[in-house]
């Protein structure tokens, strides 16, 4: 069977385990209407929300629509499409170590999306479905 390889793989591909779950807390200053509706706005990085929301909605999730960073390189675009910004730098070189020096931007992506797309696929039902622009 084919399969898609990349640089880095083998040091993402089971870290969405190993990240630790947070508690989610209420800021009653920043919240807004009916406290019981279960609206929630996770400010973090989306990584360290997802694995914070699993406990919540493992295996409940329909339907899931992410919009990631395309990946064009372009990081003068209304946000940084680039998987180049000090943020991933950080994470990849904490995460895959020194042969993240080494990564093509396609690597970079890959790398980061890997164990967003593998959390994600937690929270879905056995019919739910992840669209991904």
């Amino acid at each position: 069977m084919p399969t898609l390889d990349w640089i880095g793989k083998k040091a993402v591909v089971n870290h969405h385990r190993e990240v630790p779950y947070h508690l989610l807390k209420c800021d009653k200053k920043l919240s807004a209407g009916d406290p019981g509706s279960w609206n929630l706005l996770v400010q973090g990085d989306n990584l360290l929300a997802l694995k914070a929301l699993l406990p919540y909605y493992a295996g409940r999730v329909k339907c899931i629509y992410i919009d990631p960073p395309y990946n064009t390189g372009d990081e003068n675009w209304a946000y940084n499409d680039a998987t180049n910004s000090p943020e991933i730098r950080k994470w990849l070189g904490k995460v895959v170590g020194a042969e993240a020096e080494d990564l093509s931007r396609h690597d970079k992506w890959l790398c980061m999306m890997y164990p967003r797309l593998a959390l994600l696929r937690e929270f879905l039902r056995n019919d739910g479905a992840i669209k991904v622009t």
